[in-house]
């Protein structure tokens, strides 16, 4: 099974694939879309759904696993990033991907065991995870792996229920 995980932004949108055989996770590729600041909105839509689509016809995931949103301070920027995760759930959609949310809290607490963990304790358990031998970079790239991996162990667990 190959797994799409997206961490939705709209300046920077991360994207990770990985590959599930049996019990061990591997990474087909990561990394992000990025949209310059001051164009519009549309525009910067546009760039993520093309972006997107091109990654999902290359690598041909079977599912996506999206991060839901999680914003307390700032509505300009949860607005913003609410776009972004609705372009990339359609293209999603439009390739025919099921798709599975899963919050921060719940992403934390399956790779690391407690839902509070801080960015580094994450990045380590997806090069654990993937057996890499660095932490992938940029930051957004990783969080995307997190969710897919993310994925791959719930859909595990809910096989074995």
């Amino acid at each position: 099974m190959k797994i799409i995980g997206i961490d939705p932004g709209t300046g920077i949108l991360g994207f990770g694939v990985i590959e599930v055989k049996r019990n061990t996770f591997s990474m087909i590729t990561a990394g992000v879309i990025t949209t310059p600041a001051h164009t519009p909105l549309d525009e910067r839509l546009e760039d993520i759904f093309d972006g997107l689509t091109e990654i999902i016809a290359e690598t041909k995931p079977d599912v996506m696993s999206i991060e839901k949103l999680f914003f307390a301070q700032n509505v300009t920027t949860a607005m913003s990033v609410s776009h972004a995760r609705g372009v990339a759930m359609l293209t999603g959609r439009k390739a025919g991907l099921p798709i599975a949310e899963y919050t921060p809290l719940e992403i934390k607490q399956t790779l690391t065991g407690y839902g509070r963990a801080d960015k580094k304790q994450m990045q380590e358990m997806v090069k654990v995870q993937l057996g890499l031998q660095s932490i992938p970079k940029p930051d957004d790239a990783a969080d995307a792996l997190a969710a897919a991996i993310t994925h791959a162990l719930m859909s595990r667990t809910r096989s074995l229920v």
